[in-house]
């Protein structure tokens, strides 16, 4: 993780860290966020457990009718109040008194925790006796003024579907592909042969290039109208699938975000092979997304091999292969300053 904020860190890198990279054992944790996300930037630096209660517990409550499985512990007093709600059985009033008393007990303590001492933290716990508050930081009313907020929130979407899709059918038994035609992440149920959609491939994905074009590192923001158009492309081109590389040409190990330019502008890449030092690059994002938890690591080790000099070697493999079949190799014509 250490690695992911090494380089030119921002505050959304920050935020990322403690979404993509923190352990899952509930998903409070990602209803904490987006509840966070969704205060106008002008709400003052007090927000009472009172306040949080009610967006923290509809999202707990949606997802519930998503997945029932949010969580690894066999039973949660929290979830059961809410899904007896979703029932119609809880009235509005006695969920959000459950989400005060159950809701808040352990993801105030652990949302920050990442492993990095240096990580920012975006709010103060100031619950002590009766207060039953935070105090948002400095930090957190910069990054809601950086009209971050939407695309860090698709990201946590994303993130949260995977998670609980994890939990729901015990992957990594199942691998996560890419459905170019849906533009979704699926998962493939071996038992059936068939696909579920997960989640938008963008959204998944933007968070480990800290919202960057892999190639150039201009700003791409998915799931938005800001910044430059973001396209899923296959870093060792799909024309390469008939002869195989070692893994499937549609894994997420092979899915980078790119900016239209890169993709297939004047001088883009279309189907030539990435420079050596790209394949470099590539390893670095898969390493990103090998030290996130379920279910990306799984699935990228299922991949790629369990140790980090066997995905090297293979990436390596893949590219002599590429090149020997395509022989051109591309570049980008320019780069803004390093992300990763």
């Amino acid at each position: 993780m250490f690695r992911f904020t090494a380089v030119q860190p921002t505050l959304e890198d920050y935020w990322r860290s403690i979404i993509l990279f923190g352990k899952n054992s509930a998903s409070y944790k990602f209803a904490l966020g987006k509840a966070l996300l969704e205060l106008p930037p002008a709400h003052s630096e007090i927000i009472t457990l009172d306040e949080l209660a009610e967006p923290f517990a509809q999202h707990i409550c949606s997802h519930l009718k998503l997945a029932d499985k949010q969580g690894t512990a066999p039973s949660s007093q929290f979830l059961e109040a809410c899904r007896t709600f979703n029932r119609g059985e809880l009235t509005k009033e006695e969920l959000l008194a459950s989400t005060v008393r159950l809701g808040f007990g352990d993801v105030i303590d652990a949302f920050h925790v990442t492993g990095d001492p240096d990580a920012v933290r975006f709010y103060a716990d100031e619950r002590s006796g009766r207060k039953t508050q935070l105090r948002l930081t400095d930090e957190f009313f910069r990054l809601s003024k950086q009209n971050a907020a939407e695309s860090l929130s698709s990201e946590l979407e994303a993130r949260w579907r995977l998670v609980e899709t994890a939990w729901e059918l015990t992957l990594p038994q199942h691998v996560i592909e890419y459905d170019s035609e849906a533009e979704q992440l699926t998962v493939k149920l071996e038992d059936t042969h068939g696909r579920r959609p997960v989640t938008n491939c963008r959204d998944a994905l933007n968070g480990y290039q800290k919202g960057k074009c892999f190639y150039c590192f201009t700003a791409i923001v998915a799931g938005t109208s800001l910044g430059d158009p973001v396209e899923v492309d296959h870093f060792f081109p799909h024309r390469l699938k008939p002869h195989g590389l070692g893994a499937p040409i549609d894994g997420i190990w092979n899915l980078v975000l790119s900016c239209q330019q890169c993709n297939r502008g004047p001088g883009g890449k279309f189907d030539q092979v990435p420079g050596l030092r790209l394949v470099e690059r590539l390893h670095t994002r898969n390493s990103f997304l090998i030290e996130s938890h379920h279910p990306l690591r799984q699935t990228l080790m299922l991949q790629l091999g369990t140790s980090e000099t066997s995905r090297g070697q293979f990436l390596q493999a893949a590219y002599d292969r590429a090149k020997k079949l395509l022989v051109h190799e591309w570049l980008p014509a320019s780069e803004d300053d390093r992300a990763f």
